[in-house]
């Protein structure tokens, strides 16, 4: 096993894995700590039935069971199907489509979040759908010290009502989606456990204002922050091929993708895993009142 740094040095890809294997454990425990720090692990050239998939994943974490029953695997609740097609009946085997998704942090609006997320990819276009991920250490570092002092201690207002309506495939939500993911607010700064380096904790398409400031100023303040932390010298861009396992740590990155051509067939299979607060930042959450038509 090799770790070698991505552009911008940005995350590892880890070279030398078969990860249809049961992993020695001191293997793992090697990968948990370089994760831990680097945020992003690439691991190319992989094999995965389903069952191996959720195999190799817990041995992170606990699995999660997302709050989406339409996206999930019909053989493992425990992994999701990233798609734009369709069965022979012509519903989707998967959710997201084939549009541009906008920066984001996966379960960034549960109290809770499962902060650990993994995409295997099986079937690809030759072009489009490039995916990048932003570390957002490196973003609170370049703050000026204005700025930290400003953030310190205030709390984002996440709400997934805001994050749907980009969805290129959604219809309105149901009720029972919306009880099971109720606003919350989040600490914009979070502490690393291991290296006690500071990070944002941002979602720009999830975001809604500040909990401490009134609705315009919170919201300016967030378009400021999530503009920053974006720039190209903290994002690293992936250009997939078949077979890429791609894992990420929600508490420390941002993620997006590039739209690409509806016509041709995509799938990449997800699974999400509650990450261990002693070694990786998960924030910790509380509900709030307010919601996206009273704030925005």
């Amino acid at each position: 096993m090799k770790f070698q740094p991505l552009s911008n040095g940005i995350g590892v890809e880890v070279v030398g894995l078969n990860l249809w294997e049961r992993l020695p454990r001191h293997v793992v425990e090697s990968l948990v700590a370089v994760w831990s720090k680097a945020g992003l692990l690439v691991i190319r050239r992989q094999a995965l039935s389903e069952n191996e998939l959720v195999a190799f994943s817990e041995q992170f974490g606990e699995l999660d069971v997302i709050v989406r029953d339409d996206w999930k695997s019909a053989n493992r609740p425990e992994v999701i199907h990233i798609s734009n097609m369709k069965d022979a009946s012509g519903h989707s085997i998967g959710g997201l489509g084939a549009g541009e998704l906008d920066w984001h942090s996966d379960q960034s609006y549960m109290c809770e979040p499962a902060t650990g997320s993994l995409l295997y990819m099986v079937e690809m276009p030759r072009e489009g759908g490039r995916t990048y991920w932003a570390n957002l250490s490196l973003a609170y570092a370049a703050l000026s010290q204005a700025t930290k002092a400003r953030i310190e201690g205030k709390h984002a207002v996440f709400d997934y009502l805001k994050r749907q309506s980009t969805y290129d495939d959604e219809a309105p939500m149901s009720a029972e989606l919306r009880r099971k993911t109720p606003v919350v607010a989040h600490p914009l700064v979070n502490r690393h456990p291991v290296t006690k380096e500071p990070s944002l904790y941002l979602d720009p398409t999830t975001t809604i204002g500040i909990v401490e400031l009134p609705g315009a100023e919170g919201k300016a303040l967030l378009d400021e922050l999530n503009a920053h932390a974006v720039q190209p010298s903290f994002v690293y861009g992936h250009d997939w091929q078949i077979g890429d396992v791609v894992m990420w740590d929600n508490g420390v990155v941002l993620h997006r993708r590039d739209p690409f051509d509806s016509t041709h067939n995509r799938l990449l299979k997800r699974t999400t895993f509650r990450l261990s607060a002693a070694r990786h930042i998960v924030p910790s959450g509380f509900r709030v009142r307010e919601t996206t038509e009273a704030i925005v």
